[in-house]
């Protein structure tokens, strides 16, 4: 029998996964995305555990995901990721001692945090890699919120790696970079040969898709009644919008309480254009960076007017959007449209941490 693997991530619009056959070369078997209503979650971290929960029932249903294990990933502006080196040991003896080596450099007292080391390189007895920290509280309250739909974590990983493990499949070798944008966060993630050796989050508000939905949806529903809870969402949205591996499908997103920031138009866009060329100039101004090859470009906030475009025109490289299908075989109907493109990094979380 063959075995399935699941990822997942929680945004503050919605709650999404993938599930794909494990082995050598992945397949899609089923994907959803349903949206949470105002203030249940931020990009993944949860506010209202309750309505988190019913997002992730609905969701399993809907899409038809058979797995009951997942792996969760996290993007969280919250969470520290920087480049650490230490001397090389026994991943278990390194596991140990991490705590009491990066004590100094977290923003929360050690024992409050949940830590994780991505080595990239040796040289000589020194380790390379990435250092990643996460505020104990806020995944011990997302595990919470799956242990309520008697689905397990068997795993934590940060989205930037899921993003990196995805876009290795279309571009395994050179210096290349994933920009994923999202309705509130985007994720930049440099890897060389397929390996991220540099991670940074950005928040970043923007008008995407998602955002215009969740606007409208909260306006009025037929009746006249204002939608308040994720069941006013999900039963005003098309029920083939709430999609699974056998009908076509698409997306539900959502925008804050209080509608559209004011400043939501060309400014967002051109700050993030500018933070992100900002970004690449800082990688590479680093010792031993090589030329960045190209650009790949995903999540829902990449069909926002002016991001290709504008990144196009100050990146120095080729830029690319790519989206689920490029990076694995789809079973039935692909997703389309914005879903397609966020679909990408909750796919590479799918693939596991050995792909």
């Amino acid at each position: 029998m063959s075995s399935t693997s699941v990822g997942v991530e929680i945004t503050e619009e919605s709650v999404r996964a993938v599930e794909v056959s494990t082995g050598r070369s992945p397949r899609v078997l089923a994907y959803g995305e349903v949206a949470l209503p105002p203030d249940a979650a931020k990009d993944s971290e949860i506010v209202d555990e309750g309505a988190v929960a019913v997002a992730l029932r609905q969701l399993w249903t809907g899409a038809r995901i058979k797995s009951r294990s997942v792996t969760l990933g996290i993007a969280s502006r919250r969470v520290l990721v920087r480049e650490y080196s230490t001397a090389v040991m026994p991943p278990d003896v390194l596991r140990r001692a991490l705590p009491f080596q990066v004590q100094d450099l977290l923003p929360v007292p050690v024992n409050q945090a949940v830590l994780d080391y991505y080595p990239t390189t040796q040289q000589g007895d020194q380790l390379h890699g990435l250092l990643v920290a996460a505020v104990a509280e806020t995944v011990e309250q997302l595990i919470a919120a799956f242990t309520r739909t008697k689905i397990r974590v068997q795993s934590v990983d940060l989205t930037a790696f899921g993003l990196a493990r995805a876009a290795r499949v279309t571009a395994p070798e050179g210096t290349v970079a994933v920009v994923h944008v999202g309705d509130h966060t985007t994720q930049v993630v440099i890897m060389r040969d397929g390996i991220p050796e540099f991670v940074r989050i950005l928040p970043a508000d923007l008008e995407t898709a998602a955002v215009r939905r969740r606007s409208a949806l909260l306006s009025i529903t037929d009746d006249g009644r204002p939608l308040s809870t994720v069941t006013d969402i999900a039963n005003t949205v098309d029920p083939a919008r709430l999609h699974n591996p056998e009908d076509a499908v698409g997306a539900a997103g959502i925008v804050p309480r209080g509608a559209l920031r004011a400043d939501v138009g060309g400014r967002p866009v051109a700050d993030l254009i500018a933070r992100l060329r900002s970004t690449l100039s800082f990688y590479l101004n680093r010792p031993g960076a090589t030329a960045i090859q190209q650009v790949l470009l995903t999540g829902g906030g990449a069909a926002v007017e002016g991001i290709h475009t504008g990144l196009a025109e100050r990146a120095d490289a080729p830029v690319r959007v790519i989206s689920l299908t490029d990076v694995a075989a789809v079973k039935d109907a692909a997703p389309v449209g914005d879903l397609a493109m966020n679909l990408v990094g909750t796919a590479g979380l799918a693939f596991g941490k050995d792909s």
